[in-house]
């Protein structure tokens, strides 16, 4: 790319200095990079989150992308940094499975350790690795740095297991709100080529302090008020109240766990 695209995603939210920081590192490296903000406002340590916002995004970009993503609870610990190649884009992310539901995609995904620490930024703080490693690595492949350059292969990255859920019961699973968004409407990790039963047949999904039962194809469907279950457009099961908040109604937020029963012995 004449002009390489380096996204971000963290969340470190926009009111203090850290993106700037980060932006201002990577320029500095990279003069001709076009950065593009997917978010910085992941709820604060929330990887699962993380992980699906970004799942969603990236695929969007073209071929030569670095995405650059930072939830990082870890920082500072004996967690690792890694660069992972999927499908002709690059990612850089701490290895603590923000990269998972994106490294699911690509069974052919390369991942390695970034070790070499001649392409950080100097000293390297112990609370700021968003700024002092990821933000000039990034920016060094943009302009064109190998991957191998930067360290080995691992064989085995963290994958957080928050990306599906577990069945518990005989037509019964846990499962976990993976993103609220601005509207307050519910992501859950039901995807819904598994369970597009709940579009068929009686269902009972618990979600914090309310219990839904219903379906509904489209937003405008549902009586205004009613708190239902809907097809997102990422192709997981969402939780929604038509022109209501049904993560504020629930009392749910990113994390949280929920239960599914579905009638019928198949999915």
């Amino acid at each position: 790319m004449k002009e390489p695209v380096i996204t971000l995603l963290t969340d470190f939210g926009l009111a203090d200095h850290y993106v700037a920081a980060m932006k201002g590192v990577i320029l500095s490296n990279c003069p001709q990079a076009r950065l593009v903000d997917i978010t910085h406002d992941v709820t604060p340590f929330a990887i699962a989150e993380g992980a699906y916002t970004l799942a969603q995004a990236w695929k969007y970009f073209p071929k030569g992308t670095t995405h650059l993503a930072v939830v990082d609870p870890g920082v500072g610990s004996a967690r690792r940094a890694i660069v992972a190649e999927v499908a002709g884009h690059r990612f850089v992310a701490p290895d603590n499975g923000l990269l998972s539901m994106v490294l699911e995609t690509d069974p052919r995904a390369k991942v390695r350790e970034i070790g070499a620490s001649r392409y950080f930024r100097h000293p390297v703080s112990n609370t700021f690795h968003g700024r002092d490693i990821f933000a000039p690595v990034a920016a060094r492949l943009a302009k064109g740095l190998l991957p191998a350059r930067l360290g080995e292969i691992l064989s085995s990255p963290i994958m957080g297991s928050f990306a599906k859920p577990t069945q518990i019961a005989e037509n019964r699973w846990r499962g976990a709100v993976l993103k609220v968004d601005r509207f307050g409407n519910v992501v859950t990790n039901f995807d819904w080529t598994t369970f597009r039963g709940m579009a068929e047949r009686p269902f009972k999904l618990k979600l914090g302090r309310r219990t839904v039962r219903g379906y509904y194809p489209a937003y405008a469907d549902a009586p205004v008020g009613l708190m239902f279950v809907i097809r997102g457009s990422a192709d997981y099961v969402e939780v929604s109240v038509n022109k209501g908040d049904a993560a504020a109604i629930a009392g749910v937020v990113s994390g949280d766990e929920i239960e599914v029963a579905l009638a019928g012995s198949r999915v």
